[in-house]
């Protein structure tokens, strides 16, 4: 006996990505289908008789999908606990503190038309192509075109409520005190997405004591239809209402969260970004003084291949071992637990802390940053300078249907130069006196491949960028 879910026609492996699940709702993605996954998150990771988390974020679609999910999951034997709105951090708190798995429906910085699902194992260990993600995929699948499977005997799980905004908010606070830095006035854009709800919790006065923050609030209103602007701070005309909001208001920074709110972009008092290699390098260094002082002898710091070669100097300079890995949360979690690792970043904004279930949490970033500038007299754009020596090119994509071809041209380019080709998450190539770098990365799911560079001056690294860019792009069809 099975029981079938629909007569339209989903192709899951639209949807399904390398970390998690995204499409267009109601054509890559519906709730029949979110049905399905959910009967097959639990019959791939064996989750009947077990607890499983669901929460989602203000999109539209968001808690229409979590029933469907909890419907499926239920079918097959889990036990649900709904947590209602929540941010993808929140999601990952959850599954530390209670060692359950769980999900969270969000598109992250996605336009409103598009949903997805993040999900987490017991102890927010990431589920992605490496360890079940594509297997619940091709189970799911099944289960659309020919119906959900009876319960043989396995009994219907049961649904309940839990609200843990408010043990997030405290744990956070645990974790980094700014109960005592000097009073700080800073805007937070939330643009229109989770980060409306988590801000007032941890760092406002909705649920625990006040902090000495002047808060001036972007957008916190919830809307998954994004009215004001994309919930996407790494692409800076996202960024320009804070930018001006910070100068008009005269505040010591300013604060964009993306629309799940699990990564955060930071802006100092003049209205300038500071790079997440900036703050990664910052937060390193806060870590490191942390735990050598609880006696930890070497702490490791994690960052990824993208991120500026400042973050590694600062770390051995505070007496930290920095470790490299490629792009991508599930190398980064992957390898902070190998090796208990006690911070990681990655040029993305995400930011990834052990004390944190080695998950990543731009709400806590974003109090060392507050702590880190609350703590002395300097402005913003004075503690920032400090950790960014370099000049960094950010990200700049070609689009190139012969990835391989085009980076063969730029290796032939410099093969008569002095210089030093690796070979982790594409091609890395450096000055052998240590002025520049960059790297080419093609990207697994769209025709582009992705530049990014660094050179000790605008000066070196500029005309570096330009000319890689123009082999690259005469390459193209």
């Amino acid at each position: 006996m099975v029981s079938k879910l629909s007569n339209e026609t989903i192709d899951l492996y639209e949807c399904f990505k390398a970390y998690d699940v995204r499409g267009v709702v109601g054509q890559s993605l519906n709730a029949e289908a979110v049905e399905a996954i959910g009967a097959a998150f639990v019959d791939v990771l064996t989750l009947d008789g077990q607890d499983v988390f669901i929460g989602g974020d203000m999109r539209p679609s968001s808690m229409t999908f979590a029933q469907a999910f909890a419907r499926g999951a239920t079918q097959r034997g889990a036990n649900v606990v709904m947590l209602g709105l929540i941010s993808t951090d929140v999601l990952y708190f959850a599954t530390g503190k209670h060692q359950n798995a769980g999900v969270v429906f969000t598109a992250s910085h996605n336009p409103g038309q598009y949903n997805g699902i993040k999900m987490a194992k017991s102890g927010a260990r990431p589920v992605s192509s490496d360890n079940g993600l594509f297997e619940i995929r091709d189970l799911a699948q099944d289960y659309l075109d020919k119906g959900l499977p009876a319960a043989n005997g396995r009994p219907r799980g049961n649904i309940s409520e839990l609200d843990v905004l408010s043990d997030y908010a405290a744990y956070l606070r645990e974790l980094v005190d700014l109960s005592k830095i000097r009073p700080l006035k800073l805007v937070i854009d939330a643009g229109n997405g989770m980060g409306g709800l988590t801000t007032p919790a941890v760092l406002g006065d909705a649920l625990l004591p006040g902090l000495p923050l002047d808060i001036v609030p972007l957008y916190f209103e919830l809307d998954g239809t994004f009215p004001n602007h994309p919930a996407n701070p790494l692409e800076p005309e996202n960024l320009v209402d804070l930018q001006t909001a910070v100068v008009e208001h005269g505040a010591d920074l300013g604060l964009a969260f993306d629309g799940d709110a699990d990564r955060c972009f930071v802006i100092d008092e003049r209205g300038m970004p500071l790079s997440p290699s900036a703050i990664t390098a910052l937060v390193s260094v806060r870590e490191i003084v942390r735990v050598k002082g609880e006696g930890e002898e070497q702490p490791v710091i994690i960052h990824n291949l993208i991120t500026s070669k400042a973050v590694p100097e600062f770390v051995e300079k505070a007496g930290g071992i920095a470790v490299m890995t490629r792009v991508g949360h599930s190398f980064i979690k992957a390898e902070m637990a190998v090796q208990g690792a006690v911070f990681g970043g990655e040029h993305s904004a995400h930011y990834y802390f052990r004390d944190f279930y080695n998950a990543d949490t731009g709400m806590l970033a974003a109090m060392h940053v507050l702590a880190a500038l609350g703590g002395q007299d300097l402005p913003l754009s004075e503690l920032g300078k400090e950790f960014e020596p370099y000049v960094a090119t950010g990200e700049i994509n070609s689009k190139v249907e012969d990835k391989t071809e085009a980076i063969d041209r730029v290796l032939k380019h410099f093969a008569d130069r002095p210089v030093e080709v690796t070979n982790m998450d594409g091609t890395t190539v450096a000055a052998t006196d240590g002025s520049w770098w960059f790297n080419l990365r093609p990207s697994n799911t769209e025709p582009f491949l992705r530049f990014n560079g660094e050179g000790s001056t605008a000066e070196i690294i500029e005309p570096i960028r330009d000319k890689v860019l123009a082999i690259v792009r005469s390459s193209t069809n």
